[in-house]
């Protein structure tokens, strides 16, 4: 009996320990800028932060531009997540997508001087835009 709690209890373990590498591998790279000439705003809840695919009908202030990088496979509700919790620190109402596609962000060269090959790098980029509701 022993020997069998023993047994579970260490695939449990590593189950565990797999599901913790996975999950870490897995990032959101999240950073904005802050247009000029624009009114600083307070920053807002970022649970309260709308994201919307376009721009709304009523007046908005463009507060600044978030830009994503994602790493690895995260889940959409990560992504928005920080997308929220940034757009947030510029004091935005919402966020508005513009752009989300894969694009090279480098080459990796392999081999010897004599005989290199170079491969592109692939990544993901989303940029929205900042509003607050007039």
């Amino acid at each position: 009996m022993t020997g069998e709690v023993t047994h579970r209890t260490t695939v449990a373990a590593v189950l565990l320990l797999a599901t913790v590498a996975v999950a870490a591998c897995t990032t959101v790279g999240v950073s904005s800028t802050h247009y000029l000439g624009v009114s600083q705003f307070a920053p807002t809840d970022p649970n309260s932060v709308e994201i919307l695919r376009h721009e709304p009908r009523r007046g908005v202030v463009r507060l600044g531009e978030v830009f994503l990088e994602p790493s690895g496979h995260p889940s959409v509700a990560m992504m928005e997540q920080a997308l929220r919790v940034e757009a947030a620190k510029l004091g935005a109402n919402a966020a508005v997508l513009v752009y989300d596609k894969f694009r090279r962000v480098g080459t990796v060269v392999q081999g010897p001087w004599w005989s290199r090959s170079a491969y592109p790098v692939y990544g993901r980029k989303i940029v929205a835009v900042a509003i607050r509701y007039e």
